[in-house]
């Protein structure tokens, strides 16, 4: 078979022969990729960036996609820490880690939409007591993520969504997509009452934010959950210590390890399905594997999915 194959740290993925996977174990099962999309997790787990890399090469990249089963079930399957990976034309999965899909679902799609879409989708339900009528600030809407995240939080029935990032062009653009109101990163102030914030940006950015953001509260004692997802401005954040103090500010961090998988796997199909029926607005495109090397670094506003 052809698969992406990754032959050390920093290099980039060279399309080529690879050995077909082969079942060790009963839980184990081959199947064929359909569609495969290419994260900032995969990108960071493969140059060993993300807290999660095993360090393991050569490697063969992507974190999860839309398979074929041996009795032609599609299925969307996260895969566990492994040196094969979705990159490929086929790859070994643990049936247990996947949700069957619905006939007539477009692969490309769900590959596309369910890691970025995950994210807020699990941070919302697992991480904090979110209730519909809470207010909500996105902050780093303008990415993939950022923007599913403004409208998971009105599928959830947040009252207000704020939407947060440099962009203003995009930001413009999240209004049809349920943001109530947009701001850039200096106007953080001007949504000092949100309920919930759901952080892509960490680093300066979000530390520097959160004084004036404390400040600016009709009611310091209003709860107050922060959620670190991303860190796209940086890995770490100098938070002043007073704005632990001075607020009922709760840090928290959604990701692997903080939730555990099961939970990760028990939101699988209300997200799968909300994605199918158009209830997020997904942009993908669909590239070909052997097109890989090329495409690892582009810069696109769209998800870029790897098809055979």
């Amino acid at each position: 078979m052809h698969a992406a194959v990754i032959p050390a740290v920093d290099a980039p993925p060279v399309y080529r022969d690879h050995p077909d996977p082969a079942e060790c174990h009963g839980d184990e099962m081959v199947v064929e990729v359909l569609a495969a999309g290419l994260h900032h997790l995969t990108r960071a787990k493969a140059n060993g960036s993300h807290y999660s890399s095993n360090g393991v090469y050569p490697l063969v990249p992507g974190v999860d996609g839309v398979v074929r089963d041996k009795e032609g079930n599609v299925r969307y399957v996260v895969l566990d820490d492994t040196a094969l990976g979705t990159f490929a034309d086929r790859t070994l999965i643990d049936p247990r880690r996947s949700v069957i899909l619905p006939d007539g679902i477009d692969p490309v799609r769900i590959a596309a939409a369910m890691n970025p879409a995950m994210s807020s989708w699990v941070a919302l339900r697992r991480r904090v007591d979110f209730q519909a009528g809470q207010r909500v600030l996105v902050l780093g809407a303008t990415g993939n993520a950022g923007r599913m995240a403004v409208q998971i939080a009105k599928l959830f029935g947040a009252a207000q969504v704020i939407a947060a990032g440099r962009d203003t062009t995009r930001l413009r653009a999240l209004t049809a997509l349920g943001a109530d109101e947009t701001i850039t990163l200096d106007q953080i102030g001007h949504a000092a009452d949100v309920d919930v914030v759901i952080d892509y940006v960490w680093g300066e950015s979000a530390a520097g934010a959160m004084i004036p953001m404390l400040t600016a509260r009709a009611d310091r004692t209003a709860p107050l959950a922060w959620i670190q997802i991303g860190s796209v401005a940086g890995q770490t954040a100098p938070i002043p210590s007073a704005a632990l103090r001075s607020a009922r500010l709760q840090i928290v961090g959604s990701g692997i390890g903080s939730v555990p998988a099961r939970d990760f796997l028990a939101e699988l199909p209300e997200l799968a399905s909300a994605v199918a029926a158009g209830a997020i607005d997904v942009r993908a495109r669909a590239v070909p594997l052997a097109q890989v090397t090329q495409a690892w670094t582009a810069e696109t506003e769209d998800r870029i999915v790897f098809v055979p």
